[in-house]
C-alpha cells in the first residue's frame, strides 16, 4: 500500500456547517503537507483559502449542497461565484427528485449548464448513490458522460450512506471515456481508500485519511 499515492488522490474535506476559518486553514496546511489533490471546503471560505494556499494546492467547493434541489439558475450562479472567488474544482449535487421522476432531459441540461459555468475547471457530479436504484445509477453514468463532466461522485456524505465498493465498480463499468470516479463518504480506513482506488476511483472525498496517516482516530466524512 502506497500511502503517498493514496494521499495524492484525496480531496481533503471539511464541509461541516460549523466549520470555522481556523479549521479550514488547518486542513489547507494538512493538504499542503501531505500532497493532497485538493481541499474541499464550503464556498464561503473559497476566497480566503485561495488567497492562503495560492497555486500550491487546488481548492474545491460544493454546489447545490447537500440536497441538490436548488434551481439550475442558482447552481449556475453558485458556480460562477465560486470561480470568481478562486475555486479550481466544482462538486455539484444533482436534483435527485428529477431522477426519481425520470426527467432525464432536465438532469442532463442542468449538468451541462453547470459544466459550462465551470469555464474549463473540473466538474464532479454528485449523484447520491445511496438513494438510487441500479437502473438510475447506470442511467446517470450515461448522462454524466454525455454532459461532458469530468467525474461522477458517489455521495455527499450527508445522506443515508457513502461510497460502496459495489457502486464504484458499477460506475467503472458504465461511465464513458474521459469520465473519472470520485468515491466519497464513509472512507474509514486506509484499506478502504486503497480498495476504492483499485476498483477504479481516481479521487477520494474524505476527512479521515489524513487523520489516520497522522496516527489519529478518523471520524466524520
Amino acid at each position: 500500500m502506497d500511502i503517498k499515492n493514496i494521499l495524492a488522490h484525496c480531496d481533503h474535506t471539511l464541509l461541516k456547517p460549523e466549520a470555522t476559518w481556523g479549521q479550514i486553514q488547518a486542513i489547507c496546511d494538512e493538504g499542503l503537507r501531505y500532497g493532497c489533490a485538493s481541499v474541499c471546503i464550503p464556498a464561503a471560505y473559497v476566497k480566503q483559502a485561495n488567497d492562503y494556499v495560492g497555486s500550491e494546492l487546488k481548492v474545491c467547493t460544493v454546489i447545490g449542497f447537500p440536497n441538490g434541489y436548488s434551481t439550475t439558475s442558482v447552481k449556475v450562479f453558485e458556480t460562477e461565484d465560486a470561480i470568481r472567488s478562486g475555486a479550481d474544482e466544482i462538486d455539484m449535487v444533482i436534483n435527485i427528485g428529477w431522477v426519481k421522476d425520470r426527467r432525464w432531459d432536465e438532469v442532463l441540461a442542468e449538468i451541462k449548464a453547470v459544466k459550462a459555468s465551470c469555464q474549463g475547471r473540473i466538474l464532479k457530479v454528485i449523484v447520491e448513490a445511496c438513494l438510487l436504484t441500479q437502473e438510475e445509477k447506470i442511467k446517470l453514468c450515461e448522462l454524466v458522460t454525455e454532459a461532458g463532466a469530468d467525474y461522477i461522485k458517489t455521495s455527499t456524505g450527508f445522506s443515508t450512506g457513502g461510497a460502496t465498493r459495489e457502486d464504484v465498480a458499477l460506475f467503472a463499468a458504465h461511465i464513458g471515456p474521459g469520465v473519472k470516479i470520485k468515491a466519497a463518504g464513509g472512507i474509514a480506513t486506509l484499506q478502504d481508500a486503497q480498495d476504492f482506488l483499485d476498483l477504479g476511483a481516481d479521487r477520494l472525498g474524505t476527512s479521515r485519511i489524513v487523520k489516520l496517516v497522522q496516527g489519529e482516530q478518523g471520524s466524520g466524512y
